[in-house]
């Protein structure tokens, strides 16, 4: 028993010993800490007014995305520099882990936690702000396209601005994804498929608006265009999404095979109906 109550006492001088050298270095940590958070909490308030007072933010608010985000309550300017607080104090947790060089497992995750909420706040910052800068770019090149285009083809601008955002957003994601470290092979094509998809939103209601604007004899088939457009640009993207996945390729062939055969079934009498409206105009 006196072996056992020795053998406890010592681990337990050692365990204290090892708190005792170790405290200089928790002060420096948590001074790292303390200076990153302050240090941090000023540079976001930096960011927040020259945000404000560059004039970009005011240009954002008149945006779609823009109102949307004043709708939910956020401001810009003010949430990217919180954002900017926070990456900066992450930043000095990361700092004081590596300087504590805590070691075994448990120091290996939490190095590896730390890491990867850096990455986290920066991934959240180049999404908000390049969300915002990609609105701003997509608005401007459909005001120039607006300049040039007759007054009655200006929705074309509106379409040209949606495709160019829906691209530039795709670009955004796949950076954000990477600074994230999530396999390329898995969200690539999820991306593709989501681009896809809203690009046959898009298609399908814009342009097909504007040409029954323009030919009055293509209304009675605008509702079944739109239909096949954005079924096509479905079926394309449910393709790229679940195409990695083992044994959904043949499944997906065979539902475009199906859909091709039913539209082209639904087409018949759309276009008896057409073609009989034609030949009384022509006569």
């Amino acid at each position: 028993m006196p072996g056992v109550l020795d053998a406890i006492s010592q681990a337990v001088a050692i365990a204290v010993g090892q708190v005792i050298i170790a405290i200089p270095q928790i002060i420096a940590a948590a001074l790292i800490v303390a200076v990153g958070y302050y240090v941090g909490k000023i540079a976001g308030r930096a960011v927040d007014k020259l945000i404000e007072r560059s004039g970009v933010e005011k240009a954002f608010d008149a945006t779609e995305l823009g109102k949307a985000y004043r709708k939910a309550g956020i401001d810009l300017s003010e949430f990217v520099g919180k954002l900017i607080w926070a990456f900066v104090t992450v930043l000095s947790v990361l700092a004081a882990v590596e300087y504590l060089n805590i070691g075994g497992l448990a120091g290996k995750y939490i190095a590896f936690t730390a890491a990867y909420l850096v990455r986290i706040v920066g991934a959240v910052i180049v999404l908000t702000l390049g969300a915002a800068l990609f609105e701003l770019f997509a608005t401007f090149i459909a005001k120039q396209f607006e300049v040039v285009l007759p007054e009655d083809k200006r929705d074309l601008g509106d379409l040209i601005k949606d495709v160019t955002l829906i691209g530039l957003l795709a670009f955004l994601l796949s950076i954000v994804f990477d600074i994230l470290l999530l396999p390329g092979s898995t969200i690539y094509p999820l991306i593709l498929g989501v681009v896809a998809i809203a690009l046959g939103i898009t298609l399908s209601e814009r342009l097909v608006n504007m040409i029954a604007e323009d030919h009055e004899e293509f209304r009675p088939v605008a509702g079944y265009a739109k239909f096949l457009i954005l079924m096509v640009f479905l079926v394309v993207g449910v393709a790229g999404i679940f195409g990695t996945v083992p044994g959904t390729a043949a499944v997906i062939a065979n539902i475009a095979w199906g859909f091709a055969i039913a539209a082209a079934l639904m087409l018949v009498p759309v276009m008896y109906a057409l073609a009989k409206r034609m030949a009384k105009q022509a006569a």
